[in-house]
């Protein structure tokens, strides 16, 4: 699906088992591990078209859903994508950057990433959960004209 410059960051699945992280697999010795099987759903960020000559950020929401066969604790992590930087993630057009960065709050004060760097991961619990991402891009760019992306991979631990 296309959309006008710029585009969405691209949210990709990566399930990763509790039981093959070394700490929590010994945080949660005394739940059965293979009790719980779940499953992520992901709606990406689409920020629609920027304005380089607006005042005000670009914000946009994107969604991730949890659900589980039976309630179980969980952490989901996003990473840095393609730049590898919590600070400011970049969307990229060739050469050409466009800064945004998603976060956990509305008052976009919690970087949503995966511990590093200053950021933060969400946790949670239930059988069907949902969680806010909440994009945005910062005023006062000169971007190239044409559509950004950037690749962000979403990390379910339980």
């Amino acid at each position: 699906m296309k959309h006008p410059t710029p585009r969405h960051p691209r949210c990709q699945l990566n399930r990763r088992w509790a039981r093959a992280v070394f700490g929590v697999a010994a945080a949660l010795a005394a739940t059965p591990l293979a009790a719980a099987t779940c499953g992520l759903s992901v709606q990406g960020v689409s920020f629609g078209s920027y304005d380089f000559q607006s005042s005000q950020n670009l914000d946009s929401v994107g969604h991730i859903t949890v659900t589980c066969d039976v309630s179980a604790p969980f952490t989901i992590a996003l990473n840095a994508g393609l730049t590898g930087s919590f600070t400011s993630r970049t969307m990229q057009n060739g050469s050409h950057p466009l800064s945004y960065n998603l976060y956990t709050d509305t008052a976009h004060v919690s970087v949503w990433g995966d511990g590093n760097g200053g950021s933060t991961t969400v946790s949670g619990s239930g059988t069907n959960v949902g969680y806010t991402v909440y994009g945005s891009m910062p005023a006062g760019q000169n971007p190239y004209a044409g559509s950004y992306s950037d690749s962000i991979t979403v990390t379910l631990t339980y």
